[in-house]
C-alpha cells in the first residue's frame, strides 16, 4: 500500500484517478479547495478507511505523509481559468512548488499534469513533445498556457538540483463523466445543448481541429507514467490520434442526439483559440506500451449517459 496524494482530486481527472489507485489497494489523500472541484465526484468514497479529504488550497505548504503525489490541480476550461488570470498562475508556480518541495521533504515521486497547452496554436500537425510551441504571451489565455509552461520547467529544475523523481505528462483534450457541465469546454457544451433543445455554439467556422481523448485511457496512461517508467522521462503526450473538426463533433452529437430544435450558430473565434490540436504520441508507445483504445462515439456515448442527469 502507497500514500498517494491527489492535489485537485475532486476534479473531473482527479476523482477518477483516486478511484483507480483506490481499487489497486493505495491509501489516497484528496486536497481540493473546491474552486472548480466538485464534492459530488468524490461523494462516493465517503466512509473508506484508505480515503481521506482535505480542504486546502496547494497555494499554502502541505505537511503530509506520502509517497506519490498527482498534482492536478489547476482550473482547465478558459472561462474558468480566466475568471482570475492570476490566480490560475500562482496554482501553476506557487502551488507546483509547494507540491515539489512536499515531494522532495518525503523523497517522494510526483506525476505532475501539464497540458496540450503548452504548444500553444501550433504550425505543425502533429505536436511531439520536441515541438516548442508558439504561444502567446499576453493573451487572454497566456496564464493557463504560460503557467503550465513555467511549471514544467520548476519540475524539470527540481529534477536537475535534487535528483527528484518527476514526470511530466501533457494532456490532451480529454472528456467523460464528471465533467462539469457548465465548464465551457467544447464536448459538455455541445452534449449539454443538445440535450436541452438549444443551438449548437460553434466559435469561428468549426474547421479548427481536436482530438478528443476518453477519460479511461487517460488514467490508463497516468498510472502507467507512475508506476512503469523505471526513471524520470517527461514530458510525455497522452491524448487520442484520431482528429476531427468541431464541425465533425457537433455533427456526431446531434446524429446521437437528434434535435427538432437544435441547429449550429457560429459566433467568433476567441483570441488564440489553437487553429489544430494533435498529439504525437510515439513517446507513450515505446515507453509506456500505452495509446488511446476508446474511439469518440462509444466515448460519447457514455458521456452523454451521464449529462442526462442534469437535464431531467
Amino acid at each position: 500500500m502507497r500514500k498517494v496524494l491527489i492535489a485537485g482530486g475532486a476534479g473531473f481527472v482527479g476523482s477518477h484517478l483516486a478511484d483507480a489507485f483506490l481499487t489497486a489497494g493505495n491509501e489516497v489523500i484528496v486536497v481540493d479547495n473546491m474552486s472548480t472541484g466538485r464534492s459530488e465526484n468524490i461523494k462516493h468514497l465517503d466512509g473508506r478507511n484508505s480515503f481521506r479529504y482535505i480542504n486546502d488550497d496547494i497555494r499554502e505548504p502541505l505537511d503530509l505523509d506520502v509517497d506519490l503525489i498527482f498534482n492536478m490541480a489547476c482550473p482547465a476550461s478558459p472561462p474558468k481559468y480566466q475568471v482570475d488570470p492570476v490566480a490560475t498562475m500562482d496554482i501553476c508556480y506557487i502551488g507546483t512548488k509547494n507540491l515539489l518541495n512536499l515531494a522532495h521533504k518525503n523523497s517522494a515521486k510526483l506525476i505532475h499534469a501539464s497540458t496540450s497547452e503548452v504548444y500553444g496554436d501550433p504550425q505543425i500537425k502533429l505536436q511531439s513533445e520536441q515541438y516548442r510551441g508558439w504561444v502567446n504571451t499576453m493573451g487572454p489565455r497566456a496564464c493557463y498556457d504560460e503557467g503550465k509552461r513555467i511549471s514544467e520547467t520548476l519540475c524539470y529544475e527540481y529534477n536537475e538540483m535534487y535528483g527528484l523523481d518527476v514526470r511530466v505528462a501533457r494532456i490532451f483534450n480529454t472528456y467523460g463523466p464528471r465533467m462539469d457541465p457548465d465548464d465551457g469546454r467544447v464536448v459538455s457544451n455541445f452534449i449539454m445543448q443538445a440535450l436541452r433543445g438549444e443551438n449548437l455554439t460553434i466559435y469561428g467556422d468549426g474547421s479548427q481541429t481536436r482530438s478528443f481523448g476518453y477519460i479511461s485511457d487517460l488514467i490508463d496512461g497516468l498510472q502507467k507514467i507512475a508506476t512503469q517508467i523505471p526513471i524520470s522521462v517527461s514530458p510525455i503526450n497522452l491524448g487520442n490520434t484520431k482528429e476531427f473538426s468541431i464541425i465533425e463533433l457537433a455533427d456526431l452529437v446531434l446524429k446521437m442526439l437528434p434535435s427538432l430544435n437544435s441547429k449550429l450558430v457560429f459566433e467568433k473565434l476567441p483570441q488564440d483559440d489553437p487553429q489544430q490540436r494533435c498529439p504525437d504520441t510515439q513517446r507513450a508507445k515505446t515507453v509506456l506500451n500505452w495509446e488511446a483504445k476508446v474511439d469518440l462515439e462509444s466515448g460519447l456515448a457514455k458521456t452523454i449517459e451521464y449529462f442526462r442527469g442534469y437535464t431531467q
